[in-house]
């Protein structure tokens, strides 16, 4: 499975027809920034999707900040797009690698094989002098087919079992050793971690916006064994992203992701979090 395309392999194809282009950009401090970036400058032909709008569901009591789209609306989206189980998809964000990566997991989620992540992102697009444009493109709507891998998604009760003291699935904390440890949180109403996890910060399997080498990955999680299950979460779905990409690019054949993630986990009262 080829995760990452290069700038130099995109330009080749900008123009092909069947390659369909996905912009990601977005601010968590202003959810606008994103689209009037797009507005002001996109990679030819790229289309929008938002992580709020098109790549998350309405937050409720359970199902963390980020949880998964309505499947009917994402696919009205997918539709609209031009976009349909032959088209060979590159997306990119500005070069977190963590927007990209969570658009490239729900299109795998439905099935769709031949999706791709620009390493560096947008950043690496202007940094070899690509074109851009402001012109928002339409193309003429599709009927797409999903075939969803549920297989991919951890459950809660798969995450309260962990916590309770199954340790036969790792799981992989991708949030900062602060607020994995419990020293900062900004976000979430408790500090902590889940019980049971261990802490891989996704910013670790980066380096300025690229992704690092399969041989590099596969060092950053040489503790594990690469044909056991393993569980990634962060702190909304999002940012866990880069680390089920990194696993996969390290052989790992049994990766799942706890969608709602640390959010979730604290939105009820019951569970349990580990400091230290």
């Amino acid at each position: 499975m080829r995760v990452l395309v290069d700038a130099d392999w995109l330009r080749e194809h900008v123009d092909d027809g069947n390659v369909r282009i996905i912009d990601c950009r977005f601010s968590l401090g202003d959810p606008a920034e994103g689209r009037e970036r797009y507005n002001e400058s996109h990679i030819p032909g790229a289309v929008f999707f938002d992580l709020e709008k098109d790549l998350s569901g309405y937050a409720k009591k359970h199902g963390g900040r980020h949880p998964l789209p309505n499947m009917k609306n994402f696919l009205r989206k997918v539709e609209d797009a031009g976009i349909d189980n032959h088209t060979t998809i590159v997306i990119y964000d500005e070069k977190e690698g963590a927007l990209a990566g969570r658009c490239w997991w729900l299109f795998h989620y439905i099935g769709h094989e031949n999706v791709h992540i620009l390493n560096g992102g947008f950043a690496a697009w202007k940094k070899g002098s690509g074109k851009t444009e402001s012109t928002v493109p339409h193309y003429p709507p599709t009927n797409y087919r999903p075939s969803v891998n549920d297989d991919m998604l951890a459950t809660v009760d798969e995450i309260r079992c962990i916590a309770d003291g199954d340790r036969n699935i790792p799981l992989i904390d991708s949030r900062s050793r602060e607020r994995f440890s419990g020293r900062e949180e900004p976000i979430d109403r408790i500090p902590g971690h889940i019980p049971g996890a261990i802490n891989f910060p996704w910013t670790e399997g980066m380096n300025d916006g690229y992704f690092l080498g399969p041989v590099e990955q596969k060092e950053r999680f040489s503790m594990l064994k690469k044909d056991d299950p393993v569980i990634v979460y962060c702190g909304s779905g999002v940012t866990a992203t880069p680390n089920f990409i990194a696993l996969k690019e390290a052989g790992f054949t049994d990766v799942k992701l706890y969608v709602g993630s640390y959010s979730d986990w604290v939105s009820y009262e019951e569970h349990k979090v580990d400091k230290e």
